[in-house]
């Protein structure tokens, strides 16, 4: 068979499929999907165009054969704003009979609309039309699902791409309700489409692995998220020259100087789907967000913030993992038996969400309260060959009427000094009148994951990052860590919300980055990350003292009974601008009045 590049490629075997299922759906670095994923799609798309050697699975041989059966299958161009061309696949389902339409712009990766080829055949057996399309600019030279153009990273010319996609989708389907389904950034463009087409013709929309504030997603507390913009950049299908304008050429370069950061916040903020808000809820869409405890490109908590404001119907599910890590199999290919149970569940509630709202299916989806958060890591393991371990039972999740009454209370955790040169201890009682300092400037074994996105792909799968505390180097470092802690029910602390740090700070040079990590240590020394985030103090002035805050990622997890709880707090991780003076000094210290102090939230 041959892919939509034109170049040979492999038959998709049962193994292909069980490597996305026990795997997921990203591979090497980035945003990258992976060549099982790959495989899948292409195979998928020669089949349903009738290309001769298409050999897959018998699941997804009948998957595609049922659909065939019952649908016209096109891969096509749309003009777009200014003429721009976009490329298309679209699914029209046969017959006289009104059927409503989800589209759904393609996330950020080299092949465009290509990689969930599964999912579009899923929705159009479902009763769907679908029409899958790849945002101006992204794609790989000579695929077939690449666009044209500069990328606009949701701007307005993409808001504007989308309306004239449902132009055409109008004139082509007829359909009778019209929902937008997007993962990554075809779940921004989903919200923002929804917000700004002059027709408000978008019914629902599901948005997997998205982003609320794009502004605050990227540069928060004083801190530029460097990693997430150069996953970005690199995987656009083409060069920085070729793949962006002139204008966001220069965005994204005083970005990775850190100069002209108001103007880049603007930028952001016009892309925020919390900017536009209102007009959501005043046009009552429904509206459904799934998203991840430690995502590395869109931090949760922004993202939960716009999920506060919105009043429309909603659901908001909070999963273990990082982006894409949930939701992926079930958009790439997932078949069959499953390696472990609850693995289906991100999408089958995805599209439960549809079929309620376009299809008018009698489900479950009005009982659901508003959140579901999947506690970390309380599901249990076995190990498979490869000292992997592989879920057995999953993960335990809550459901809760409101994000706000996820958190039910607080401990204070008072920082002290420590003797000796050793760690400090986090104690129920107040502590000032000490100072402890570090070398800043290096990155440190304390680190919020190895690889972005793999890392937390690895914990959706039942395996997450161990650290070693006692190899975390003191000189670059400090740390703080309760007792052994105990609780009822074998947890000793229901750790539910978004912690808040506030110490004091000074450095020999003047400006201070700050990245505070929570831990789960447990009795054998080895540890888990919960929740991090960083803060620069960007103006502070040499040998300044200054009493800062702020709040960590949310996060639901179970600190089991005889665990310690730990506070880091270094200068430097990969995911983050190091905005100092490599080598400085910097001293955390607490003084009365101003105790330094981390408050757990509790649930």
């Amino acid at each position: 068979m041959t892919s939509a590049s034109g170049d040979s490629s492999a038959s998709v075997t049962d193994a292909t499929l069980n490597d996305i299922a026990t795997n997921g759906i990203w591979a090497g670095a980035g945003l990258n999907p992976s060549p099982a994923v790959l495989a899948v799609a292409q195979a998928l798309l020669a089949a349903v165009r009738g290309e001769a050697g298409a050999a897959l699975p018998s699941e997804l041989a009948d998957l595609a054969s049922r659909v065939r059966g019952r649908a016209t299958f096109d891969v096509l161009r749309i003009d777009g704003e200014h003429g721009t061309q976009l490329s298309a696949f679209t699914i029209k389902l046969n017959g006289d009979e009104p059927h409503p339409l989800v589209v759904l712009p393609a996330g950020w990766n080299p092949y465009g609309w290509l990689p969930f080829m599964y999912a579009y055949l899923s929705l159009a057996a479902r009763g769907y039309h679908v029409l899958a399309y790849t945002p101006r600019g992204i794609g790989l030279p000579g695929w077939i699902s690449t666009s044209e153009g500069h990328i606009d990273v949701a701007g307005p010319k993409d808001w504007a791409d989308g309306s004239k996609v449902l132009d055409y989708a109008q004139r082509y389907f007829e359909p009778n309700r019209i929902g937008f389904l997007g993962e990554s950034y075809g779940s921004g463009i989903s919200q923002l489409v929804a917000a700004h087409d002059e027709a408000d013709r978008v019914d629902v929309v599901v948005a997997l692995s998205t982003w609320g504030n794009l502004a605050t997603a990227l540069y928060d507390n004083g801190t530029r998220h460097t990693a997430a913009v150069d996953a970005l950049i690199a995987f656009t299908g083409g060069t920085l020259e070729e793949k962006f304008d002139e204008e966001s050429r220069k965005i994204l370069k005083d970005f990775e100087d850190g100069v002209n950061l108001d103007a880049v916040v603007a930028w952001g903020t016009e892309r925020a789907p919390e900017s536009y808000v209102d007009i959501t809820n005043a046009r009552g869409i429904p509206t459904f967000i799934s998203n991840t405890w430690h995502e590395s490109l869109f931090p949760a908590g922004q993202t939960i913030r716009t999920f506060e404001k919105l009043t429309v119907p909603k659901h908001l599910n909070m999963w273990i993992g990082d982006h894409g890590a949930p939701e992926g199999p079930g958009l790439a290919g997932l078949i069959g038996g499953v390696p472990f149970p609850g693995l289906r569940e991100p999408m089958q509630e995805a599209n439960a969400w549809l079929d309620h709202y376009l299809l008018d299916a009698a489900n479950e989806v009005p009982t659901w309260r508003e959140v579901n958060n999947q506690v970390m890591f309380t599901y249990e393991t076995t190990k498979v060959i490869g000292q992997l371990d592989r879920i057995t039972v999953p993960a335990h999740r809550e459901q809760s009427p409101s994000w706000g009454d996820v958190t039910t209370g607080t401990d204070s955790w008072y920082l002290t000094g420590a003797a000796d040169g050793g760690d400090g201890e986090l104690s129920d009682k107040q502590s000032s009148g000490w100072s402890r300092d570090f070398t800043a400037g290096h990155e440190t074994a304390a680190t919020a994951m190895d690889d972005i996105m793999k890392t937390g792909q690895k914990e959706w799968f039942g395996n997450p990052k161990s650290y070693d505390p006692d190899g975390f180097e003191r000189p670059r470092l400090l740390m703080w860590s309760t007792e052994e802690l105990t609780g009822t029910g074998g947890v000793a602390r229901r750790i539910r919300g978004a912690a808040k740090v506030r110490l004091t700070v000074r450095n020999t040079e003047g400006p201070a980055t700050l990245v505070a990590y929570l831990f789960d240590v447990a009795p054998d020394g080895t540890a888990r990350i919960i929740t991090h985030e960083p803060y620069t103090a960007a103006d502070l002035a040499p040998a300044e003292d200054r009493t800062v805050g702020w709040t960590l990622q949310p996060a639901a997890y179970d600190l089991p009974d005889g665990h310690r709880l730990a506070l880091v707090v270094n200068s430097c991780d990969k995911l983050y601008a190091f905005s100092g003076t490599k080598d400085s000094t910097t001293t955390v210290s607490s003084p009365r009045g101003e105790e330094a102090v981390l408050e757990l939230p509790l649930g």
